[in-house]
């Protein structure tokens, strides 16, 4: 590996160590008996394109498929083995918990709060928040300082978007779908939430356009369960997605399904100054 690539993934690893305090006695007996039967279980989505969904044939596809698959390889061989396991959202968290799936991979963000629950992997995505716009004349985000944007009733997004666009309208809606309505409506000329949902939005409707600023990053990880008996397993999916990175292999992944990509700023070096 070139030294670039070394410091690539010895930054991660310090990342991940300072922000979610991984620690422990290392035992490899969890990654064994995934080993010894053979196959991964993965909690992932199916309805939230382009991180994982059904195409046309029902076939899962999509940014988190492509990594649980890897996953797969590196741990077990095959890509192959593994069983994913579609979930909604409010059954991710208790999925790991309950010992139904041995990680999730499913549009989970990692947080201080949540990780005394479960432990996360290193990033493998950093989601921001992004705008959505059908009205041709809406360039960029100083288009709409005067216009109304639809937002999620408390979410993190409104504290942005104030700070950003003060003197903008914010329209509160109850979901991604009640934003989506309004904007078919002319009740908003723009859409405001996560860019991996709203780059799912536009890749569906050729309308939709994206503005191309992004606000905040907050990181996607994989989830999984705490206890010395799961270390080995953690330590082995954090080397994985440390070489992803440093390899290009994310990148290029997050390039074919269309995402914004923020691969491009770890490996750059710029996502340090943002997590210090």
């Amino acid at each position: 590996m070139q030294l670039k690539g070394k410091r690539i993934v010895i930054f991660l690893i310090a990342f991940y160590c300072g922000f979610l305090s991984f620690c422990g006695a290392c035992s490899a007996a969890e990654l064994k008996e995934i080993q010894r039967r053979g196959y991964l279980t993965v909690a992932v989505k199916d309805n939230l394109r382009p991180l994982g969904f059904r195409d046309g044939q029902e076939n899962l596809q999509g940014l988190e498929i492509d990594l649980a698959r890897r996953l797969a390889q590196d741990l077990l061989g095959k890509p192959e083995s593994v069983k994913l396991q579609p979930t909604e959202n409010n059954l991710r968290l208790s999925a790991v918990l309950e010992d139904k799936v041995d990680i999730a991979i499913a549009d989970y963000t990692a947080t201080e709060s949540r990780a005394r629950l479960v432990s996360f992997s290193l990033p493998y995505y950093f989601d921001g928040t992004a705008l959505i716009t059908k009205d041709a004349a809406i360039q960029k985000l100083s288009d709409v300082v005067r216009g109304k944007i639809a937002v999620i009733n408390g979410s993190s997004t409104i504290a942005s978007i104030r700070y950003l666009l003060p003197q903008v309208q914010l329209v509160g809606v109850d979901s991604y779908q009640a934003g989506k309505k309004l904007l078919e409506a002319n009740g908003a000329v723009a859409f405001a939430g996560d860019a991996s949902v709203l780059t799912g939005w536009k890749q569906q409707n050729e309308q939709y356009r994206l503005l191309p600023s992004l606000i905040g990053a907050e990181p996607l990880a994989v989830v999984m369960p705490k206890g010395l008996q799961y270390d080995e397993l953690r330590r082995q999916v954090n080397y994985a997605i440390a070489r992803y990175v440093s390899e290009g292999w994310l990148e290029e992944r997050v390039n074919y399904w269309g995402l914004p990509n923020s691969i491009s700023r770890l490996r750059s070096g710029k996502m340090e100054q943002d997590v210090n």
